[in-house]
């Protein structure tokens, strides 16, 4: 017996979850379908490729998906600057993408990346350098090396 597809709700990437494993969807109906906020951006998430460390935690626009997938080297938007941000532009740092996933409901990218240098301006290779334990907050990671902001 054949089941009927679940009502899609509009940010939802198809109904992939029911999908087999190898099954393809086309990107510009996927992209089309991405829950960008008001303001055009989506959260996206910085992994290494090889370790699978979060490196960050960054915002991307249409634009700077795009560009992203088309050159393989990161782009975000950047707040502080109002405009794409390319990772390592200024410090050297890049990220090169070597996967992009998307979560069944497609609001943060996560970008499988190898990381040139530090991710995190501070010299660290996180920005995810602070522990909550208890009543305290706890450095846990050292800086690589001096940064410029990037």
């Amino acid at each position: 017996m054949i089941q009927a597809l679940p009502q899609l709700k509009p940010w939802m990437i198809d109904p992939a979850e029911l999908l087999p494993v190898g099954a393809r969807l086309p990107w510009e109906r996927v992209f089309d379908g991405l829950p960008f906020g008001r303001d055009g951006l989506l959260p996206a998430l910085g992994q290494q490729y090889a370790s699978g460390e979060v490196l960050m935690l960054a915002w991307m626009n249409r634009a700077a998906l795009r560009e992203t997938l088309a050159t393989r080297h990161v782009c975000y938007w950047s707040h502080s600057r109002a405009r794409l941000w390319r990772k390592g532009e200024t410090s050297g740092h890049a990220q090169h993408l070597r996967e992009m996933r998307l979560g069944c409901d497609g609001d943060a990218p996560l970008l499988l990346v190898e990381q040139t240098g530090p991710a995190y301006h501070t010299g660290r290779a996180s920005c995810f350098y602070n522990a909550v334990r208890g009543d305290r907050v706890q450095v846990i990671s050292s800086a690589l090396q001096r940064s410029g902001h990037d």
